[in-house]
Formats: structure tokens, C-alpha cells, sequence
């Protein structure tokens, strides 16, 4: 598939839970753009979002979650920082 087709994927912090800051020094309401800026993102949050970010982008939906979107926490178990992806049609 041509990559100027695949739709176009936001990555959101909308919430943390915990006292702790992220050790990455994210915060809520960070907003990435996964294909230009996925590499300013802490890892352990990726190898947790690229699941929902594939299935999503190639058509997929997440049981109970809105069309389109995947809510998901990193796996820090000091600070869970809360995650939105985004499936962005590109026009």
C-alpha cells in the first residue's frame, strides 16, 4: 500500500494516573504525529500503542471504543500515562 494513503494516526496524553511525573517527561495533552514524530515518544508507551495503531489503520476497530479511535496506559507501573490514538483519513 502506498504510505500516502494509509490514513494519518494522532497520538493524544489525556489523562495520568499516579503520583509520580512520567519518566519520559511527558504530559497531559501532548499531541504526536505517529509517522513524523513517533521517535519523541517513550518506548515502553509504543510497544504498547502499536497494536491499537495497526489495527486501526488497516481497518480495524477496538470492541467498545468509538470507530476510529483506541484508548490505551503505557506499562509504567509508577505513572500510567493515558494514551488516545486517532485514525485521521487523509483527503
Amino acid at each position: 500500500m502506498n504510505n500516502r494513503k494509509r490514513p494519518k494516526i494522532k497520538i493524544t496524553i489525556i489523562d495520568k494516573i499516579g503520583k509520580m511525573g512520567c519518566h519520559r517527561g511527558h504530559r497531559v495533552g501532548e499531541v504526536f504525529d505517529y509517522d513524523e514524530e513517533r521517535g519523541k515518544i517513550c518506548p515502553m508507551a509504543m510497544h504498547c500503542a502499536f497494536p491499537y495503531i495497526d489495527i486501526l489503520r488497516y481497518g480495524g476497530s477496538i470492541p467498545g471504543q468509538p470507530e476510529g479511535v483506541a484508548k490505551f496506559c503505557c506499562s509504567d507501573a509508577d505513572v500510567v500515562m493515558v494514551f488516545q490514538v486517532e485514525k485521521i483519513e487523509r483527503r
